[in-house]
């Protein structure tokens, strides 16, 4: 069986972070919408018959019913492909929710907080949905594959072995009891990354149809799958083709300055505005190596030329000798060994530590 795999499209966001770039949060979200236009017209072009939507299709909090319309109204456009919706913590099947009070075409299907099973020819295809902007008590156990010897397929929207106490709250998913169940693809969404290329268990997030933000640097699009299962001398064969196709027409990328031969603010603005990029880019500037100047981000954000930039940010350091002020004798030398210690026990924080070394060294001086 052949279909499509997508998830957080998120139509209808705000773009906060563009909205402070003039009109760029109004063109990403025409962006979006041509996005998914596109997945819609390359399910048309193949004639894919699945396309299954793992969550966060839309912005509860923004959704507008005209947005709404247009989705429904390209889903019109491929009548023979049958829809799978599991709604996510950014569209859940609320009681007002457009989940619930929408007519929606006849090929959709729509998932709720009850785990479904919709049985096909070749596939059986399992189900559930976020009903809260916060889940916390799927119960993964009551998972039963019924006919194994059919291809079985689980659409579901969640975080797959959360370690953080914010992701727990999105619908935790543990691998080893979700292996234990035996489907042949889990059809993940809430990581706006995919995982398509190093995941062993078939346990795969699509990542998001278009980047939202430099956490999200690559490029992003739909993933094209096709599996096979057939019985041979009473053993399962089984293959999987995972092709991913690029909508995101836009990519965020970080590129870092080093200032270190800078001697003025003026230089530096001049070094910025210099730097080639590409139009079809965003861009996160870092500045890195060590200052000779005093770096104020908020004007430099106010005198860059381009639009693409949407973002500095000072890693540069002090031009301090580190090892020689740690062997002093002294209260400076007592907080730099600490310091040093604490970059040595909490690499994560490495920037925070560093920038209060920094702060704490200027109030020695």
């Amino acid at each position: 069986m052949r279909f499509i795999h997508m998830a957080d499209i998120h139509l209808d966001t705000p773009f906060s972070v563009l909205a402070l770039k003039g009109n760029l949060s109004d063109i990403r979200r025409l962006e979006q919408r041509e996005a998914f236009k596109k997945a819609i017209e390359y399910i048309s072009k193949e004639n894919i018959p699945f396309l299954f939507i793992s969550g966060d299709l839309y912005e509860q909090e923004y959704i507008r019913e005209s947005t709404i319309e247009y989705i429904n109204n390209l889903f019109k456009e491929i009548p023979k492909t049958k829809i799978f919706i599991s709604p996510g913590n950014h569209d859940p099947f609320l009681n007002n929710s457009f989940y619930n009070k929408f007519n929606w075409n006849n090929n959709v299907k729509i998932f709720n907080s009850e785990i479904e099973k919709i049985e096909l020819e070749e596939v059986d295809i399992y189900g559930y949905g976020f009903s809260d902007f916060y889940c916390t008590d799927f119960k993964i156990e009551e998972l039963k594959i019924k006919n194994k010897n059919k291809i079985n397929i689980l659409i579901i929207h969640g975080s797959l072995d959360a370690s953080k106490t914010l992701d727990m709250q999105y619908n935790p998913i543990n691998s080893v009891k979700l292996k234990q169940i035996g489907f042949d693809y889990v059809a993940l969404g809430h990581i706006h990354k995919t995982n398509y290329n190093n995941n062993k268990n078939n346990f795969i997030y699509p990542g998001s149809l278009i980047s939202f933000g430099f956490d999200e640097l690559g490029e992003h699009g739909i993933l094209d799958v096709e599996i096979n299962k057939n019985k041979l001398i009473n053993e399962k064969i089984k293959s999987e083709k995972i092709n991913f196709i690029k909508l995101d027409n836009k990519i965020f990328e970080e590129k870092n300055i080093d200032i270190s031969l800078i001697n003025s603010e003026e230089e530096l603005i001049e070094k910025i505005n210099k730097t080639k990029l590409e139009s079809n880019k965003f861009y996160k500037i870092i500045l890195e190596g060590t200052k000779n100047i005093e770096i104020n981000i908020p004007k430099l954000c106010k005198l860059t030329t381009s639009e693409n930039i949407l973002k500095l940010k000072d890693k540069t350091e002090e031009k301090y000798d580190i090892e020689s002020l740690a062997n002093q004798k002294n209260l400076k030398g007592i907080f730099v060994k600490k310091m040093l210690q604490r970059l040595k026990d909490n690499s994560e924080e490495k920037d925070e530590i560093k920038k209060a070394m920094e702060i704490g060294l200027k109030l020695f001086d």
